[in-house]
């Protein structure tokens, strides 16, 4: 995976008098967000780095005590920011494992060279997760490897899949 910006978040509101903010994680499980330190935040056309100092679950969402931010005032300025994290902070994995941000992007063909788009996101459906390819039309293919994902390519930014262009 390149280094690259990835969303992991974004900061709902503000949790207590003493500066805690309440982040609505996009990580799978949600408090492994707190894990991934520093955060790089963004609103608008502005951004700020912060270290996190500790957090927890707190009922279906996260807190988290950033560092320099000591009050409600400070928290409530950081409300609505998108939390980002550089790709190279999440855990390496095993070959043959991908993360959906890198495969978000990739040109889809047939085994038989027919363009169906690019993956535009990911769907978990519990049974499998599926790629929305974003192409002449919307398709939704089964991320199956071995069966209907045949090969993924990361440098070449391919993947190769068994799918009726059609359907």
């Amino acid at each position: 995976m390149t280094d690259k910006k990835l969303c992991v978040g974004k900061i709902s509101g503000v949790y207590g008098i003493k500066g805690w903010v309440k982040v609505h994680s996009y990580t799978e499980d949600r408090e492994n967000i707190l894990k991934y330190s520093p955060w790089l935040l963004q609103k608008d056309r502005q951004s700020k780095t912060v270290n996190v100092l500790t957090g927890r679950q707190q009922g279906k969402t996260i807190v988290a005590s950033l560092e320099g931010v000591g009050n409600r005032s400070d928290a409530e300025l950081l409300a609505g920011w998108d939390v980002f994290i550089n790709s190279e902070q999440l855990p390496k994995i095993e070959h043959g494992e991908y993360y959906w941000a890198d495969l978000v992007g990739l040109k889809v063909v047939t085994k038989n060279g027919i363009g169906l788009g690019i993956v535009d996101y990911l769907i978990e459906t519990g049974a499998n997760d599926v790629l929305v390819v974003a192409g002449d039309k919307e398709r939704l293919i089964p991320f199956l490897q071995q069966q209907t994902i045949i090969k993924i390519d990361l440098e070449e930014g391919l993947m190769v899949v068994d799918w009726d262009p059609d359907f």
